[in-house]
């Protein structure tokens, strides 16, 4: 990069808590301290970097979002002293608008869908010589950009982790940890042809393996993997209500394209489909991609224990990732024990984001609380085609 980097390296904090819970040595990448609160401020800020070397200081970036990637955009542009403007939908919180415009951006609201604020975005772009629009997801230099954190957390352990958690919209994240796992060498086994079954260890491999998780009715990324060939939905193509297929013929890869979403994680992990660029990247990979998706209430559960034990707030969708971290066989489903015994270490990408409040994680416990109280198990999917059951 010919200046440096605006984001500045996070830590990587020992969670004792969870080590103990799990049994291992589990370690948090806190990307949730930057200054937009989440790690979209890596990849989003050097795309900006990259637009102001390309125009100068008469660019003006663009881009639809009502969630963190439009405030990793402001945030970047206010860093940079230039321009930026975010489009939302109509329905978008006032406390939204108000922290955009705190970084100075100019917040047009507009349409009733996200798909009309993209369209109005992309209006301004054609009539502004300048104008750059920022992709939310799936462009290369956002990977590059989230893709930063794997050198850093390499520099910060002793030894590669036996798996890295992560959760995945559009798979943004992913494409990041991916290239960064390149990078590095982490990304130097041999490839499984397919997801193994459960008689195999799928880590039986020097690859460092990533573990995607998603919220059921949230879960595009999860049922675009399972379509693919060699996975278990190759063939019946099975989907949930409101859910299409939809053939990429330009990359050659199936997805699963969303038309409503049930989760209420959606306001971050609900992207209609994933980048067709990372699922193939992630079928392609020589170290392991393991997706799990689960319901709601399993992920409201570990944002509380996570704040309670960490005095970090996150957004439901970053406490999806940490889903594991308190269910002992629910870990052990996804990193198996190790036949040598050996301690196993993990890294949980505590990804941020800044729509979450006192209040929001009140309700949340409320909810998870009454789902439990009423007993069972919590029905988590698996990308082998299993049900995994998860005690209350």
């Amino acid at each position: 990069m010919a200046n440096p980097p605006l984001w500045t390296e996070t830590p990587l904090l020992f969670s004792s808590k969870i080590s103990e819970t799990l049994g291992v040595s589990a370690y948090l990448k806190l990307e949730n301290i930057h200054p937009s609160h989440s790690f979209k401020y890596r990849g989003l800020s050097l795309f900006a970097q990259r637009a102001l070397e390309t125009h100068g200081h008469a660019v003006h970036l663009i881009v639809a979002s009502g969630g963190n990637a439009g405030l990793a955009v402001a945030c970047a542009a206010n860093a940079l002293n230039v321009k930026s403007s975010v489009y939302l939908p109509t329905g978008a919180a006032q406390s939204t608008l108000d922290i955009l415009r705190r970084q100075g951006a100019e917040v047009i609201v507009t349409g009733r869908f996200y798909a009309e604020a993209l369209q109005a975005a992309q209006a301004h772009v054609n009539r502004e010589p300048h104008a750059v629009l920022a992709p939310a997801y799936d462009h290369e230099v956002l990977w590059e950009g989230h893709g930063s954190m794997v050198p850093e957390i390499s520099s910060q352990l002793s030894s590669k982790p036996d798996a890295i958690f992560c959760s995945v919209g559009g798979g943004g994240l992913l494409g990041g940890l991916i290239h960064g796992c390149r990078q590095i060498g982490w990304d130097d086994g041999t490839r499984l042809i397919s997801y193994p079954s459960r008689t195999l260890n799928p880590y039986a491999h020097r690859s460092v393996p990533l573990i995607t998780l998603e919220t059921i009715g949230s879960d595009c990324f999860f049922h675009s993997i399972s379509l693919n060939s060699g996975r278990f939905n190759s063939v019946k193509k099975l989907l949930p209500p409101d859910v299409n297929v939809v053939e990429d013929l330009e990359h050659g890869v199936t997805l699963a394209h969303f038309n409503k979403f049930s989760s209420r994680a959606s306001g971050s992990l609900g992207a209609s489909q994933p980048s067709p660029r990372v699922v193939k990247m992630a079928l392609s990979r020589s170290g392991n991609v393991v997706c799990a998706s689960v319901p709601d209430e399993l992920s409201m559960e570990a944002l509380g224990l996570f704040t309670d034990d960490h005095k970090l707030l996150v957004e439901l969708a970053c406490s999806t990732t940490l889903s594991p971290a308190y269910k002992p066989a629910f870990f052990d489903r996804l990193v198996p024990v190790k036949a040598s015994g050996e301690k196993r270490t993990v890294v949980f990408i505590v990804c941020g984001g800044f729509k979450i409040s006192l209040d929001d994680a009140a309700e949340y416990r409320r909810l998870a609380d009454e789902d439990k109280a009423r007993g069972g198990t919590w029905s988590v999917l698996i990308n082998d085609g299993s049900t995994f059951g998860v005690d209350k």
